[in-house]
């Protein structure tokens, strides 16, 4: 049984979250963590699904980002788009969980190249990448 997220609630309890994480950014359409060392946020915002598959008929989908700070410029990572708030909440939780198992991590370049590894529900595709 899938169950409503209501906008008004924090889209991850604080429960649920791992060690390290809590929320900086809480929306209708973005919500995001912030994780103390690496300094890094995983950002979720509403966006227009304009580079979805147009088969999909979405007309709005949600972009994973993260972002880090690099020397005096602030970077963000897409890291993907799912199309849902629920799947977008659990796509953060999940690269959470994956940047917390990994242990110690030095910098942004080694985040990223964990959270290659994690596969979002709901994930959609895009005109460059389908049929």
């Amino acid at each position: 049984m899938t169950t409503y997220m209501s906008p008004e609630q924090p889209p991850i309890p604080r429960e649920a979250l791992p060690p390290g994480w809590g929320l900086t950014a809480h929306c209708d359409g973005r919500f995001g963590y912030r994780y103390r060392a690496p300094p890094i946020d995983l950002v979720a915002d509403r966006t227009a699904a304009n580079q979805c598959h147009p088969t999909l008929g979405l007309n709005c989908c949600w972009e994973l980002r993260c972002r880090y700070r690099l020397g005096d410029r602030s970077i963000a990572d897409v890291i993907g788009c799912v199309s849902t708030r629920r799947a977008a909440a659990d796509g953060l939780l999940e690269c959470m969980q994956h940047i917390h198992d990994a242990g110690t991590l030095s910098g942004p370049a080694e985040v990223l190249a964990v959270l290659e590894d994690v596969s979002f529900s709901d994930f959609v595709p895009d005109c460059r990448t389908s049929p």
